[in-house]
């Protein structure tokens, strides 16, 4: 069991580390104008997503169903457990929406300023607090 919760965090500090980086890649993708940085860029996002991305993200939800399986009965009691989904589900959401942006990016269809990037790369951050905190924490509701 400490192997498979080792392997989970080590995927879940990957998957963040591409959920706070590539929100950053695209305010300087969306700042950039001539398309040797704009290709340049295309590729950065790409090799982040299918590199790191897409693998850290489906490794975090395999070791985190494992590691729930352990102890089912406990979780499936647990209020917090549930909120917790919830937010995991928000951040999946969030990195698909990510994809969405790049493949934008890639059709030379983005519409949208440095200054929404900016914050839209925040909310991530928001959602590492609030799943950190319900794990350590363990709210008793």
């Amino acid at each position: 069991m400490l192997w498979v919760k080792a392997f989970h965090i080590i995927s879940v500090v990957c998957w963040f580390a591409v959920l706070f980086y590539l929100p950053r890649l695209f305010v300087y993708h969306s700042m950039s104008e001539d398309d040797i940085s704009k290709e340049r860029f295309k590729v950065m996002e790409r090799k982040l997503i299918r590199g790191i991305g897409n693998p850290s993200m489906v490794a975090t939800w395999i070791f985190g169903v494992w590691l729930t399986s352990y102890h089912w009965t406990y979780y499936q009691s647990a209020p917090w457990f549930w909120l917790k989904i919830i937010f995991i589900t928000i951040l999946t959401t969030y990195y698909h929406v990510c994809i969405y942006l790049w493949k934008q990016f890639c059709a030379n269809n983005n519409t949208r300023t440095h200054i929404f990037y900016r914050w839209f790369n925040e909310f991530p951050v928001l959602l590492l607090i609030v799943i950190v905190c319900l794990v350590v924490i363990k709210p008793s509701w």
